[in-house]
């Protein structure tokens, strides 16, 4: 799953690097997929061995297998597997140069949560009605979450990924970004093997190593996967009970769903809302949102409750808005790309019968990339900490970018702006009109 995986992103201007859930892939014939069988190692790069005291592929691949026995995964499950326990360049290649698309979020909302998607979830529901009432009632994470899931990550199995897996992870295991991470994950994908779920030559996905229609990484498998269609299998490649079942799981004990409770509803705020509140970590009940003049779109008034929430603004004041709740944590702990989460709770919120979310009275304007990576480095020399300078606006980018719109007397929505970079130029404030598209 493309989830999981980095510091919270609450991009500012939407940025997203693609997996190869998202892109579109070949469907694998029905029955077990396969891959050549008897992959060929391509030559490691010198460089990838420098956090392994410079140990070749081969000596730093027997200590994993080591490692993987000391875990119980047996000498039989290490003999199956071995001929797909190769490296490959490419693979790393992919890792390092992941490309980074900027898209506003009503394009990327617009493209990835289209009513055919949010028909298809619908009718997988019904479809599998049986399998999603279970999943509501023993994990309490209602169908349209996970239909919103399964239909983003893989269009309900069409597009898992055609990759061997073993040699993705063991690949990045060997090298130094992050050895640590998938050295765990290529033992879990042996345990996966090891209890009977998958055979080697099943083990198909994406270039990172994520298996099954909700793509799992392989620690995720091994403790979230349930065997729901009862054939004493977890298979999450072509099962849709359990990959109903198990994705409830694992939203539910993994990202701690809260049972009962909404996620994500789009709203409408008023010219005049105090911005500095509206982030993910600024929690307040519904009735201060209400008293500060939020309300539903067609203007019916937010519940007099105190159920707490946050106010998210994906393209700052101008953009779309919403309320984001308690259990949206698990959206941004699934995928913490913001573009991706609050499309994926949109998704779920249509799915469940939520009217489209209304388009911006005029284009949003947004930074070019360039400009966006300026605006990190004036930020940086300002004192903030932003992170890596990369063009890519995330949660600490998206807190300074706050802080100083304070100090500068503007409106502090976390979105950056022409008139935010020409003040912190030094130059004179152009303020553009908000309908201008940079």
């Amino acid at each position: 799953m493309s989830k999981t995986r980095c510091a919270i992103a609450a991009l500012t201007i939407i940025f997203l690097s693609f997996s190869a859930a998202s892109a579109q892939q070949l469907v694998p014939p029905p029955g077990r997929p396969t891959v050549p069988a008897a992959p060929k190692a391509a030559a490691p790069s010198p460089r990838a061995a420098s956090c392994h005291n410079g140990a070749s592929f081969d000596r730093f691949l027997a200590d994993v297998k080591q490692q993987a026995v000391t875990a119980g995964v047996s000498q039989r499950t290490i003999a199956e597997a071995s001929p797909y326990l190769v490296y490959d360049q490419g693979i790393v290649n992919r890792d390092r140069g992941q490309r980074v698309f900027g898209q506003l979020f009503t394009e990327f909302a617009g493209r990835m949560a289209a009513p055919y998607r949010m028909q298809n979830g619908q009718q997988h529901i019904k479809k599998y009605a049986a399998a999603f009432a279970r999943a509501e009632k023993e994990y309490g994470v209602p169908p349209a979450v996970i239909a919103a899931f399964w239909g983003l990550e893989s269009d309900f199995g069409a597009n898992m990924g055609n990759l061997p897996t073993l040699k993705s992870l063991v690949s990045l295991a060997y090298d130094c970004r992050r050895s640590e991470m998938f050295v765990g994950e290529t033992i879990a994908a042996l345990k996966i093997i090891d209890r009977g779920d998958l055979h080697p030559d099943e083990m198909i996905g994406s270039w990172a190593g994520e298996l099954g229609q909700t793509q799992f990484l392989p620690v995720h498998y091994v403790n979230y996967a349930v065997d729901y269609d009862g054939d004493g299998r977890r298979d999450l490649l072509r099962s849709p009970a359990d990959v109903i079942g198990s994705t409830a799981n694992y939203i539910a004990n993994g990202l701690k769903w809260r049972r009962g409770e909404p996620w994500l509803e789009e709203v409408k705020v008023p010219q005049n809302l105090p911005w500095d509140k509206t982030d993910l970590t600024v929690r307040e009940p519904r009735s201060t949102w209400a008293q500060l003049g939020v309300t539903y779109p067609d203007g019916r008034p937010l519940p007099n409750d105190n159920l707490a929430a946050s106010v998210l603004l994906p393209m700052g004041r101008f953009g779309p808005a919403f309320m984001a709740y308690a259990n949206f944590a698990a959206y941004t702990e699934w995928n913490n790309s913001l573009i991706y989460s609050t499309t994926a709770g949109y998704l779920a919120s249509r799915i469940a019968g939520a009217a489209p979310m209304r388009k911006p009275a005029q284009p949003v304007s947004q930074l070019p990339f360039h400009e966006l990576k300026e605006l990190q480095q004036l930020l940086v020399r300002a004192g903030f900490n932003v992170g890596k300078v990369d063009g890519v606006l995330g949660q600490q980018s998206r807190a300074a970018i706050k802080a100083i719109q304070i100090k500068h007397g503007l409106p502090a929505d976390s979105w950056p702006t022409a008139e935010l970079l020409a003040r912190m130029r030094g130059g004179t404030a152009q303020a553009q009109p908000a309908g201008t598209v940079r």
